[in-house]
């Protein structure tokens, strides 16, 4: 089951996050959430959120 972790404002910075979790070495995956308002969700597997949200805080915060 996927989670979402994020809603980013644009595609490029939902690609931005992907890029850098999927480094770390977790899953990632993009879904629009409205074409008309171009937000993006990150989803990443219920089982790992604790572990990926450690490393987004760290990618958010930098």
């Amino acid at each position: 089951m996927w989670t979402v972790i994020y809603i980013a404002p644009t595609a490029k910075i939902a690609e931005n996050i992907k890029k850098r979790l999927t480094e770390e070495g977790f899953l990632v995956k993009i879904r629009p959430v409205n074409l008309s308002k171009q937000q993006y969700e990150i989803l990443v597997p219920s089982g790992e959120l604790e572990e990926v949200q450690e490393v987004f805080n760290s990618i958010i915060q930098s």
